[in-house]
């Protein structure tokens, strides 16, 4: 089966909106993820909640190419910051014609984390936009366990999981776990490989997920087992950031690459 594509911000971060979907279009995809919010200091923050001239810019281009917004990341409610802060957000994302945001709850309070969440689906309802919880592994919603009674606790229908190879791989859950999980839970998925292990610490743990993964089927993570135990179709959303090979060949070479590996292993 040919799948649809999105080309994830994180396997080209240095890309503003403009440029990400113009090489999206050049490449073959048949959508973007942007990131409208910074994660690190040392990320790029393209402004596109709080300046009009870059959104236009960026929906000019989306007209011109054709290439349409799949999601936006990244509503990352730690204990600082509350679902109300990215409300904005949230209203970006319906501007730009997106149908989904990614969510992570890096937060030891459950009970706030499980409020927030729930909070933040109410007013994405509104604007009829899903909200796909992520659970990057070494945080503390860091397994498929965890996401899973977030969304049971919660119970709107408009929650979702984002399956993200690397933290599934990572954090040793269940494919069965996730073979029996709600299918209308699930829309797409971060599709990346890497190898069967890493040297310890954070250090490692955040340069693998940031700056160096792989390409499906380049490493051990059994990738299309993974996608096995999820609905099909859903799109597959290449999140792969290679900054080596990616400053040595180009972002747009390097998203051709990722595709065309993509496409051979997975369709």
């Amino acid at each position: 089966m040919k799948h649809q594509y999105s080309l994830a911000h994180l396997t080209a971060m240095a890309l503003p909106p403009v440029d990400l979907i113009e090489v999206a279009a050049r490449t073959g995809y048949d959508y973007v993820g942007l990131r409208l919010s910074r994660v690190t200091d040392a990320e790029p923050l393209y402004p596109l909640i709080t300046s009009k001239v870059a959104m236009a810019a960026t929906k000019a281009k989306l007209a011109d190419t054709g290439i349409k917004v799949w999601d936006i990341e990244l509503a990352r409610m730690d204990p600082s910051h509350d679902a109300q802060s990215y409300y904005p957000m949230l209203d970006a994302t319906a501007g730009l014609g997106a149908k989904h945001v990614i969510c992570q709850l890096p937060d030891p309070d459950r009970e706030r984390a499980h409020a927030r969440f729930a909070t933040l689906c109410d007013y994405a309802q509104t604007l009829d936009i899903s909200v796909s919880l992520e659970f990057p592994w070494w945080t503390e919603t860091g397994n498929l366990e965890t996401a899973t009674t977030v969304l049971n606790t919660v119970k709107r229908s408009n929650a979702g999981m984002l399956i993200d190879m690397l933290h599934f791989f990572r954090s040793n859950s269940s494919h069965a776990a996730l073979k029996a999980l709600p299918r209308e839970w699930f829309h797409f998925a971060h599709v990346c490989d890497g190898p069967a292990t890493i040297a310890p610490g954070m250090d490692s743990i955040l340069h693998e997920a940031r700056s160096h993964r792989l390409f499906p089927g380049d490493g051990d993570f059994g990738v299309k087992e993974i996608l096995a135990c999820l609905p099909d179709p859903i799109t597959y959303t290449l999140e792969i950031p290679g900054d080596a090979l990616a400053a040595e060949i180009g972002f747009e070479e390097y998203a051709r690459r990722a595709l065309q590996t993509a496409r051979k292993n997975l369709d």
